[in-house]
This record gives structure tokens, sequence and C-alpha cells, in this order.
């Protein structure tokens, strides 16, 4: 069958936005927090629908009530673990039972969010091992720390299998196939940039500053010098750190868009640029910060429509013909695969 490119586009607006954003943001104070679960299924099903392929677009169908339950019995569990806390036995079972409990957590929040995620009328799904989540999410971590986490680019890619290979498409299943180099070569760009950067940054900064003589200081005024000085692990974070965390974000994304293959052949592209998503990335914290937060919505709109511009999928075949497809084997599979009610347990996930 012939290969078919589609690019991936975003056409929200930054002014619709704007006022999906201040009504959320007014509604969520006014209501002392309650309508932040109606915030957020507003906010997704906005960058949802205004994302396509092809002409067909995505669908956010989770509802503010299903939300809002979910971080009720989140609020609810939390406040029994601290009541529970103070009796002596369960402050020690508490903490381990937790633990165990966390790659639940996550799974389900992995299935939530694609059960409620839907692209030309068809859902997503998540069908992820309870313990391979607890070896990439909690024991593969842990073990990292004994290489003085030189081996973190294999958990990172473990996280990442994890994720992909549980999802699903209608019946069709996503598979995540990479080797380890991308995820060592963006570990390690990533790192050098941080490192490099901040010693030059701190360098100039203290060159530039020149020696600060204590003595002479007794009984003035606070030298300017020191404040300048005092901004140096700011300077850093902009310059070394932050621009460090999008050139691990882009490597990242790029590979595992190209280890991903949907059943039938369907493979995916993303050639995000490093150095543009920084410049991408630092500029909108810096119009964020300067505008009090008021250009928060035009941040997101601007970071949504780059990273859908350089996002392709490349059909085996016909889309209409693949959907058309996977939408009658769902039908045909009956309740196996019918959308279930659920909760969002709230994890970022």
């Amino acid at each position: 069958m012939s290969l078919t490119t589609h690019r991936v586009v975003f056409t929200g607006q930054t002014g619709a936005y704007f006022g999906i954003w201040i009504v959320n943001l007014l509604l969520t104070i006014l209501t002392i927090g309650i309508y932040s679960a109606w915030a957020k299924v507003r906010t997704q099903r906005y960058f949802k629908q205004n994302l396509s392929i092809d002409g067909r677009s995505f669908d956010y169908h989770a509802t503010g009530l299903q939300i809002l339950i979910g971080r009720i019995i989140v609020v609810v569990a939390l406040a029994a673990f601290s009541l529970l806390s103070a009796i002596p036995v369960m402050a020690v079972l508490l903490p381990v039972g937790l633990i165990f409990l966390v790659p639940w957590l996550l799974n389900r929040s992995l299935a939530f969010n694609a059960r409620m995620t839907s692209f030309s009328g068809l859902r997503f799904g998540f069908e992820g091992s309870y313990w391979r989540a607890f070896r990439v999410y909690l024991l593969y971590p842990f073990l990292a720390i004994f290489t003085l986490y030189l081996a973190f680019p294999f958990v990172a890619r473990a996280v990442r299998s994890h994720v992909v290979n549980g999802h699903r498409f209608g019946t069709a299943r996503f598979r995540f196939e990479s080797g380890i180099g991308p995820f060592y070569r963006a570990f390690l760009l990533a790192g050098l940039w941080a490192v490099g950067v901040g010693l030059v940054a701190v360098a100039l900064l203290v060159a530039l500053i020149g020696p600060i003589d204590p003595a002479a200081l007794r009984g003035a005024g606070p030298d300017p010098r020191q404040v300048l000085l005092s901004l140096v692990p700011l300077a850093v974070l902009v310059v070394a750190v932050l621009p460090a965390g999008f050139i691990y974000q882009a490597f990242i994304r790029n590979a595992v868009f190209a280890g991903t293959v949907l059943e039938g052949g369907h493979a995916f592209v993303s050639d995000i640029a490093p150095l543009r998503l920084v410049w991408i990335g630092i500029s909108n914290a810096l119009a964020v910060v300067v505008s009090l937060g008021l250009l928060l919505p035009w941040a997101r709109i601007r970071m949504a429509a780059y990273q859908a511009a350089h996002s392709h999928v490349i059909v085996n075949g016909d889309l209409d013909g693949f959907t058309a497809a996977e939408a009658a084997r769902v039908g045909a599979l009956g309740q196996a695969y019918t959308d279930l009610e659920g909760i969002d347990v709230g994890l970022p996930v």
C-alpha cells in the first residue's frame, strides 16, 4: 500500500483561548477552586478540538464532575492518611502502602486520559501492566542512583516504552521500539549545555563584577556588585538549566515519535529543532513573567502551534479506510471496548 504523510495542524487562536482562560481563572477563584475541574475540561477540549490530521480533529470527552469526584477522593484519602499517620504502626505501614499504590494510580490516570480522548470519532485506550509500571516508575529510577544517573537514559526509554506500548487507537495497538542511542544523545547534549554554558555564564559574570573587598564595605552601604553577584544563580537558571530542559525535551520527543508505530504500518515523525524550542520556551517564560501572567494563553498557543507544525503522521494506505475499519472492529467487539465511565485521579502523566 502507498504511504501518505499528513502534517498535524493546530488552529487555536490566542484571542479565543484567552477568553476561555480568563473565565476559567475568575470562576476558579470565585468558587475557591471547585470550578477548576470544569476549567480543565474546557481547556483540554479547546486544544484537542483545534488539533487535526487531514481535516479530522481530536476531541476530549471527560466531564467536570468526573474530575471533581476524583479530586474529592484524593483530598479525602490524603486527610485520612494524615489522621491515620498519628498511629505509630500506621505511620510505617501507610507510606509503604502508598508506594505500591502509585503504579496503579499512574496507570489509571493514563487510562482515563486515553479513554476521554478521541480522533475522528474513535476513542483511544490504555492497558498497562501494574508490575511494569512498578518497575519503570519506582524500581528503575531507584537503581539508576547507584550509577550516578548514568543509566538514566535506560529509565527514560523504559517509561516511554510502557506508555506507548500500553496505548491503542480503537483496537489497533501502538508499538515502541528504539535503541538506547537517541536517549543517551538527549541526556548528554542537555547535560553538556547545562554544565558548559553554566560555567561560562558564571565565569563571565564574576569577571564583569570583579573582586569584592569586604574590608572596604565596613560601614558603607550595599555594594551594587554584591547585588549582581546574588543574581548569578538566576542567570545560570535562565541561560543553562532551563534551555537544557528544552533541549532534552526536543530530542526525546523526536526519538519517541521515530520509534513509535501504530498497528497497520502507520508511523510518526517529529522534527522539533532543539534550539528553536529553547527560544520559544525561554521567550514564552519571560513574556509570562513580564506580563504578570496575562500572556500565558499566547505562550501556550504559540508552543502548541510549533509542536503541531513539526509533527507528522505517515499513513499506510488511506486514513478514511483505516478509521472506518477500526470503528467496525470496535463495534464488533461490543462491551470489550465500550467507553467506561471513570474518574481522573489528577496525576500529570
